[in-house]
């Protein structure tokens, strides 16, 4: 009884395999015909139409997927190589096509000052050795530490530890060049001589390109604004005096800007009123009443007339 059973049940799949090898083989006679019509008619141009065909036959084998999706992706041997004909140290910047005026020796000047400051502010950087005996090496002049800022040593030559340059900031801050020239009334060259005024050259904060910002200690530059003017009274005074002529200039400039302006507003009426001044024109005399009329505002005036002799 199982026996027959599992033969019956064989039959079936049998049946259903033939069933759909019949199904696949019909579609497949379909498709051919199909493309054969599409391949014998032509167009208006006389050239084969193109044929879609629709459904797959699962009768073809299928090409097995081998690709790893883990393996790196090949390169084109078309492109192997290319990337090194370009020597970017060999690059000109061809500005987009425009014509653009080369800048080279500016560059090229730019750079040589940067390099400078660079070197400047490392040469300031450098810190000499400590010696090895205690009593050889320098102290500071208000609490007589060793440990002596290097900084202010080497570029102000002011012996001065750390400690106390920050809790005597009215001796040891630093100025800048403009506070100097403003508040102590310092001139440039004055600022720039190293023998007079020791200074500390700084990157400038605003802009890297422009010129090092310089800072100096508090007490020289009061030392040399004293002695330049004669004292604290002395450098008060000349700020007086130089706040004052300020004020008379700035006062000067307003009164002849008032003044021209006056003069503008008369010349400015004095052209209205002659362009609005009416010149009478008068049409022809009447010999009867003896007046003479202006066609336009009727302004008359009396003439006379004689006859010859």
């Amino acid at each position: 009884m199982p026996a027959e059973a599992s033969s019956s049940l064989l039959d079936v799949d049998q049946q259903k395999e033939i069933e759909i090898n019949r199904i696949k083989a019909k579609a497949r006679i379909r498709a051919e015909a199909e493309n054969k019509s599409a391949q014998s008619s032509g167009n208006a141009n006389g050239k084969r139409a193109l044929g879609v065909t629709t459904g797959d036959s699962d009768s073809s084998p299928k090409k097995k997927d081998t690709k790893d999706p883990n393996a790196p992706l090949k390169r084109d041997s078309r492109l192997m190589g290319r990337y090194l004909d370009y020597d970017l140290s060999k690059m000109v910047n061809s500005k987009g096509g425009f014509l653009v005026e080369e800048k080279s020796n500016f560059d090229e000047e730019t750079r040589r000052k940067e390099k400078e400051r660079e070197l400047q502010r490392l040469k300031q950087a450098f810190d000499p050795p400590i010696h090895i005996e205690k009593d050889k090496n320098p102290r500071c002049a208000d609490c007589g530490s060793v440990d002596v800022d290097q900084q202010y040593r080497k570029t102000f030559r002011v012996l001065v530890c750390s400690n106390c340059r920050n809790d005597k900031p009215e001796r040891y801050s630093l100025l800048t060049k403009t506070e100097c020239k403003q508040d102590y009334l310092l001139t440039d060259p004055e600022l720039r001589d190293e023998e007079v005024m020791p200074h500390l050259l700084k990157a400038n904060p605003h802009k890297s390109t422009w010129n090092n910002m310089m800072l100096f200690v508090r007490f020289q530059v009061e030392e040399f604004a004293f002695k330049k003017w004669g004292g604290p009274e002395g450098l008060d005074a000349e700020w007086e005096r130089r706040m004052a002529e300020k004020r008379s200039k700035r006062s000067k400039k307003f009164e002849d800007g008032l003044r021209d302006l006056r003069r503008k507003t008369r010349e400015s009426g004095w052209a209205k009123r002659k362009a609005e001044e009416h010149v009478h024109t008068f049409g022809v005399a009447d010999r009867e009443a003896g007046v003479q009329r202006c066609t336009e505002c009727g302004f008359e005036v009396e003439v006379e007339e004689f006859s010859g002799f």
